[in-house]
């Protein structure tokens, strides 16, 4: 018999569903979140049978766990604990522990990639393609390689994986990657994932207009209160907000925190790492322990949203020879501006800032970090620009 301990992400679950492929009725799953682990591993230790194969994926145990667990093998216990993140690579020293970050052709790995190798080493699966396309997209979303290969189909695996039960999800991908020559979505799945679509989008645009910036530890953060849709979230207000070092998505019914990055200076994981949690460079996440809930709440929650920049400008546009006029809640004005092909300058209520930067990029990176300014609508500009002329004469 083999027990499989692991994640209730889509990577986790993604484990399960080989696991079930690999040992059919053989198998015993159980999805935990990662505080939940530890009490599962425990529970076996003291009520399991000896007998049985322990299997942990995508998730590691405390250190009492991790000294039970090797008393346990050196005992004559079974166990294999397969994980990809970095802040479980000193489990390599045990022979019952195998981590691995990066491939040896140097593509982040997802503990869904690592087991299914596992699998086939051991020849507890046959391999098959529809299986591997099934294991490549979950290990592209987990890794956010997705992203940089624009791969829609790793995006709407994730999001059919939140729509529907655990349970449900196992039984479709199952049947799909026993019976079909390719992995696909069904015709019905293809429907409601563009009306999730829709619903995202919606959710993304509601929730931008409440986004607030602070310094915490050396970086900018900006800060959302959210339950629903955390990747995407986390990943478009990056985008639009590349100023900020990370995005922290609170979810207080929840008590859990994630970040998000799109930003290679940025470890996420380590943030979470000081409030107690981990996960991978770009995305990760953390109880939403008392020191947390000061630092991200209790001193945060007075803040205002930050504005947006305006959208539909004509005249007002970033990077203008011209210049690109900026303004925040305080009424102040911003002109950022070139003086040559590698100098841009900042008029601060018409005096000029004492910094210079080499890019426009640089230039609004510095107004938006120091003064939370953001691109003014062309009604102000135009209003501006005739000041300046009046001035003028």
């Amino acid at each position: 018999m083999y027990k499989l301990l692991t994640h209730n992400d889509l990577d986790g679950v993604g484990c399960g569903i080989l696991a079930k492929l690999a040992f059919g009725k053989q198998v015993h799953v159980r999805y935990n979140s990662i505080s939940g682990l530890n009490h599962e591993v425990e529970w076996f230790l003291e009520n399991g049978d000896k007998k049985t194969f322990l299997l942990i994926t995508d998730l590691s145990v405390n250190e009492e766990n991790e000294e039970k667990l090797n008393d346990f093998y050196l005992s004559g216990g079974k166990v294999q604990l397969i994980d990809h993140h970095k802040t479980a690579l000193h489990f390599n020293d045990y022979e019952w522990g195998h981590v691995l970050v990066e491939d040896a052709e140097g593509k982040l790995t997802s503990a869904t990639s690592l087991f299914y190798a596992y699998l086939i080493e051991h020849k507890f699966i046959e391999p098959s393609d529809t299986i591997a396309e099934f294991v490549e997209l979950v290990r592209q979303y987990d890794t956010w390689e997705w992203e940089k290969n624009d791969n829609q189909k790793a995006r709407r695996l994730n999001a059919l994986f939140f729509l529907i039960s655990i349970e449900e999800f196992e039984e479709i991908m199952i049947g799909r990657l026993q019976h079909s020559e390719h992995f696909f979505f069904d015709e019905f799945e293809e429907k409601i994932l563009d009306m999730e679509e829709d619903k995202t989008e919606r959710y993304i645009r509601r929730k931008r207009r409440e986004l607030v910036q602070a310094k915490v530890d050396g970086l900018f953060a900006g800060i959302v209160y959210a339950e629903s849709y955390h990747s995407e979230l986390g990943n478009e207000l990056g985008k639009e907000n590349p100023h900020l070092d990370y995005i922290a998505i609170l979810n207080i019914g929840g008590k859990r925190m994630g970040f998000r990055t799109i930003h290679d200076h940025v470890d996420v994981s380590e943030v979470a790492g000081r409030y107690g949690g981990g996960g991978h460079a770009k995305a990760s996440g953390c109880s939403l322990s008392e020191e947390a809930y000061r630092q991200f709440v209790t001193e945060t929650f007075h803040l205002m949203p930050l504005r947006e920049d305006a959208k539909r400008n004509r005249y007002n546009v970033k990077e203008s020879s011209f210049g690109s006029l900026y303004e925040n809640r305080k009424g102040e004005i911003f002109l950022l501006y070139p003086v040559n092909e590698n100098e841009w300058v900042i008029d601060h209520n018409d005096e000029k800032v004492e910094d210079t930067f080499p890019s426009f990029q640089e230039g609004e990176r510095f107004l938006k970090r120091t003064y939370e300014a953001s691109l003014a609508k062309d009604d102000v500009f135009v209003s501006y620009l005739k000041n300046l002329a009046r001035k003028g004469n």
